[in-house]
């Protein structure tokens, strides 16, 4: 007799998926991190590098699109690597996915501790607790990390529905300070072209930065994938799915692009980097706008925030909830709340996992920053080669789908191979290390029952049919 299979409520509509992929595209990176993309590839190599990264996900999306329509399940690229490859592939990519979506919460939760001492200092820089890897860890720092990540938490429990208006609400924030951040830079008379040069940084050369920021591109652009993660909740045609995703991305690097280029032009950027000023962004402008800007910019960082956090809390747990219902991990994680209708369980797991990496100290979440890019690079290669599986057995072109994974692995390589421009740290290693034993011994104790299902059990399971 086969086994009842569980199913999420269809409840997200057009521009509630739309606002969760740019939402989380965006996130806190676009407004916190234009300094580092400064300094790694310079104003043109690293818009280059932006762009490069936004062409390869959509060339990536393409993979998606078919999927999603064929297989509108929760779980996205650990159904897909279940189709293409079987039952052990799809363990392997979902827990490195896994790692990919969780990793980003607390890192989203920890920018806003971020915000706050930048913002307010003698609030938040308070109670020493310990240093990690020479960054001071603050006790108030770690608990409005904490606030954030319980309050989210709460609010996806509850209701999924309202998990898509909030990101609504916010993501608008996000695209209207976007736009006066732009107004300001082009008005102000500090500005100039000149500023600019040089085109590129003077760290390592153009090529090498413009693959060092190609290199992140999974992870600055990871949520557009949420849209799939999501697919068993739509309340609207599939079909839909491949327009929504594109145009998130170029959304997301037309923001991206914005405010790194509005960083660079109030002073010579090279000036700007040399000054280390912890928030770049905020410190120019702070210059273009005045007390009133950085406020309303200090708002926008925290919506972003909020947006990240939001998205990747759906995303985590509704690929948690697809490996428990497919019994991979324990059969609580592919529950339903008989009231609000969410996947409960995962989410309080994805909650506690995320509670406990504020405590390390950001400087240790920075190197799980590669580990995500990492995992969702894995995610997006077995997608694009269920595409490619998915198309030749309908006998249509499949160049796309292998172009797809072709780029894919080329993120895992840029990322793994020594010698190359964005190759992981040793911690980076030594935490990834850490989290496939992880992934190694809760697949031993599953193992048994989950070799046990026959295919036919699996194929309901996961994939409904």
């Amino acid at each position: 007799m086969q086994e009842q299979r569980v199913e999420l409520q269809k409840s997200l509509r057009p521009l509630h998926v739309a606002s969760l992929a740019l939402g989380c595209i965006i996130g806190w990176g676009c407004f916190v991190l234009a300094g580092d993309f400064l300094a790694r590839a310079g104003p043109l190599g690293a818009t280059i590098g932006l762009l490069t990264g936004a062409a390869l996900m959509l060339l990536i999306v393409e993979s998606y699109a078919p999927l999603v329509e064929r297989f509108p399940v929760a779980g996205a690229e650990f159904a897909h690597a279940y189709y293409a490859a079987g039952r052990y592939h799809a363990y392997l990519c979902g827990w490195f996915l896994t790692l990919g979506y969780l990793s980003i919460i607390p890192l989203n939760a920890t920018a806003l501790a971020l915000l706050g001492k930048f913002l307010a200092p003698e609030l938040f820089a308070r109670g020493l607790l310990y240093s990690v890897a020479g960054w001071n860890v603050y006790l108030g720092e770690v608990l409005l990390a904490s606030t954030a990540i319980l309050l989210v938490g709460y609010f996806n429990y509850r209701s999924v529905r309202s998990v898509g208006v909030f990101q609504v609400v916010l993501t608008s924030v996000l695209v209207a300070t976007v736009l006066l951040i732009a107004i300001g830079t082009l008005l102000s008379p500090e500005s100039a072209i000149d500023n600019f040069r040089p085109l590129f940084s003077s760290e390592r050369t153009p090529v090498a930065g413009i693959l060092a920021m190609v290199a992140v591109a999974p992870w600055l652009y990871v949520g557009f994938d949420t849209l799939p993660q999501a697919a068993e909740e739509l309340s609207f045609s599939h079909k839909q799915t491949r327009r929504l995703m594109v145009v998130s991305i170029l959304a997301g690097a037309a923001m991206y692009v914005t405010v790194l280029l509005c960083t660079a032009a109030v002073g010579p950027w090279q000036e700007l980097v040399g000054e280390g000023s912890p928030w770049l962004t905020g410190a120019t402008v702070r210059r273009t706008l005045g007390p009133i800007g950085l406020t309303i910019l200090g708002l926008a960082v925290g919506a972003a925030i909020f947006t990240g956090i939001n998205g990747f809390y759906l995303a985590s747990s509704r690929l948690l909830f697809s490996m428990g219902r497919a019994k991979l991990l324990p059969e609580s994680f592919g529950r339903i709340h008989p009231e609000h209708g969410t996947p409960h369980v995962a989410i309080a797991f994805a909650c506690v996992v995320s509670l406990l990496a504020p405590w390390f100290g950001r400087q240790a979440l920075l190197w799980v920053v590669d580990m995500s890019a990492l995992g969702t690079a894995f995610g997006y290669a077995y997608t694009c080669f269920a595409a490619y599986v998915l198309l030749k057995s309908r006998g249509r072109r499949t160049a796309l789908a292998l172009a797809g994974t072709v780029a894919s692995l080329g993120f895992v390589v840029l990322l793994t191979v020594p010698g190359m421009p964005a190759f992981m740290s040793r911690p980076s290693w030594i935490a990834l290390g850490g989290w496939v034993a992880l992934g190694l011994l809760l697949f031993l104790l599953r193992a048994k029952d989950y070799r046990s299902f026959t295919k036919q059990e699996l194929d309901h399971l996961i994939l409904k049919e």
